[in-house]
Parts: structure tokens; sequence; C-alpha cells
């Protein structure tokens, strides 16, 4: 990762522009082509270094609900686990916890009442128990990672 791969992270996390050609906006801020700073974001998700590109909506102005769950998954099932998890489009992301609930992630539905039914469809394709946790209160932190 160079200088020009940690300047556009940095910027997708909050300094990412708005306007027609956002790609050619950042590639004149950051000394490079706009077919390169496509090709950078393309490589970044390819290679791992990013799990996700695009906005985050709120969904519960929309009328959804995000969910917080938790799953304690077997050592020997979590990587198999992860995947199965990862493959619902409605799991925003997915991260390990050194806990009895090791795996924790968060569910995203267009319409609150959707979640029970994720819930239930993740039990079956995983065979384990998940705990949902849905938001009570909100609240702004503005976290950034700067690399």
């Amino acid at each position: 990762m160079d200088s020009i791969d940690r300047d556009l992270i940095n910027r997708y996390q909050g300094d990412f522009p708005i306007c027609a050609r956002p790609y050619l906006q950042l590639a004149e801020e950051v000394g490079c082509s706009e077919e390169e700073v496509i090709q950078r974001i393309s490589a970044m998700l390819e290679d791992g270094t990013l799990t996700r590109f695009g906005p985050l909506y709120d969904v519960e102005v929309f009328g959804g609900q995000f969910t917080l769950a938790a799953i304690e998954v077997p050592e020997d099932r979590f990587d198999e686990v992860t995947e199965i998890v990862n493959s619902f489009s409605e799991v925003a992301h997915n991260y390990a916890r050194n806990h009895q609930l090791n795996m924790w992630f968060v569910i995203a539905c267009e319409v609150a009442n959707q979640t029970d039914e994720v819930v239930q469809r993740i039990e079956q394709a995983t065979g384990l128990k998940v705990y949902p946790f849905p938001k009570e209160k909100e609240f702004y932190i503005n976290l950034r990672f700067d690399v």
C-alpha cells in the first residue's frame, strides 16, 4: 500500500467528494488519473484491504432497522460460519471477538420486522443460535481509522 492508497482510504472515511465525477475529483487531488483511482479501489476490494466500498445509509430513516447480533462459533468452524454469515446481503460487517460470543455482526434490514426472519435464516444456515441486540439508542462517534 502506498501513499495514494492510504489517501484514498482516508478520504473514503469522510472526505469523499459528492459530485458528478467523484473519482475524477479524487484523482486530481491525489495526483493520478480517474482510471487509476477506480483501479486502485477495485484492487483493494479484490485483495481484501477494503471489504466494502459505497455509501452508508441510515436505514432507520427509511423505516428499516439495524441490529447488532452475536454467535458462539466453535473455533474449528469460524471461517466456514464467517463465509455463511457474510453471504447474507443484510449483514453490513462482521468481526471476531475474544468472548464466548466470538462472532459479532450488524444486520441492516430495509423493513424493521425483517430482522427476525434474517436471524432465523442465519440460524438455519449455520446451525447456531444467533443472539440479536436491537439498537435502543444511537450514539454518533465519528469513528475513523487514518492509515
